[in-house]
């Protein structure tokens, strides 16, 4: 071969490279901060060669302009937490469904769409937080409990306006009925020491600081301040242990309506529910793998063993709209 003609066929070569790199690249519209997701990219993009672009921003205006970019958007997928916020997605009609057995063999039912239209990447169980110094284990059991006498000016929240609480609120309207669940909200209101916190550190720290005995948290959020300060007053307790379980979410991911490289994102969607994703999110996040083969990180694991609540989590989608109306009569602001 001449010397021109090995510069042709290396330009060849490369334009061939390059168009291949613009057809698989993956691109992801995620509410996740960078932090958590970015090393789960980056060992996906090592181990494939497949480049990953990923915007950020708040889940409700990710989700509208998804919408309103319509056939035109360069989103694949969109990652989120809360299976609320996915539900709403897939009622936006900004998702198609994702036939994987590969997805369906590593996933519990539970933790994906009945109608395949996302699935669930990593848990995180909203559960009870106390104080050491001033509450006795034993003396917990249940979340309804928190409704009762003895936890008068002793509970703290997080906002009612987040989707983590809407999420719980709707699974005991699907296991107590309404009015039920209004008497459980009504009186954990009325339990409140102080204002509601915009944040689960805040109520983590609130309790620390003795401004109340106990909370309801997202598990992570434990995490996260106990690897800061292994000294923290606070610890974690599973309830409800004898009757429905732990409150469980997730965060997930689901293929877009109109994704321009949809095998690629349908291959990314699999791999994320794979042994080496799930155990980068186990260790990064704090969170517990969805893929009931991998194991949790060692901090995780040593919170202890719990029984989850089998509830399929889409229910808190399907009742969100009731949760909220819920919460705001109940006062819980």
């Amino acid at each position: 071969m001449s010397p021109v003609s090995r510069v042709f066929a290396g330009l060849a070569l490369s334009l061939c490279s390059a168009l291949a790199y613009a057809k698989d690249e993956v691109v992801v519209y995620s509410s996740r901060i960078d932090e958590l997701i970015k090393p789960v990219f980056d060992a996906y993009t090592a181990h494939t060669g497949v480049p990953i672009r990923f915007i950020t921003d708040k889940e409700a205006p990710l989700m509208q302009r998804i919408k309103a970019e319509g056939a035109n958007t360069p989103a694949d997928l969109l990652l989120t937490v809360d299976a609320g916020n996915l539900w709403q997605a897939e009622q936006m009609g900004i998702l198609q469904p994702v036939e994987s057995p590969l997805i369906d063999s590593r996933i519990p039912a539970q933790y994906r769409s009945s109608t395949h239209a996302w699935t669930g990447l990593s848990l995180r169980a909203r559960t009870i937080a106390y104080s050491t110094d001033r509450v006795k284990p034993e003396a917990l059991s249940t979340y309804e409990a928190l409704a009762g006498e003895a936890w008068e000016g002793r509970l703290c929240l997080r906002t009612a306006k987040k989707v983590y609480n809407q999420s719980l609120t709707a699974t005991l309207i699907e296991t107590h009925g309404p009015a039920e669940a209004e008497k459980v909200v009504s009186g954990w209101v009325n339990n409140l020491s102080t204002d509601v916190f915009s944040d689960d550190l805040s109520v983590l720290q609130a309790i620390a600081a003795g401004q109340c005995d106990v909370g309801i948290v997202n598990s992570y959020y434990y995490g996260r301040l106990h690897r800061e300060n292994p000294n923290l007053p606070v610890r974690l307790y599973w309830p409800n242990q004898e009757g429905r379980g732990v409150h469980v979410n997730l965060s997930g991911i689901g293929l877009t309506r109109h994704a321009p490289h949809p095998q690629a994102a349908k291959a990314l969607m699999e791999w994320l529910t794979g042994p080496d994703a799930q155990a980068i999110f186990a260790e990064v996040n704090q969170e517990f793998p969805a893929n009931p083969q991998v194991l949790p990180s060692a901090e995780v694991a040593s919170w202890g063993t719990f029984k989850a609540d089998p509830i399929a989590v889409e229910v808190a989608g399907q009742r969100q709209a009731e949760a909220i109306r819920l919460m705001d009569r109940a006062g819980w602001n």
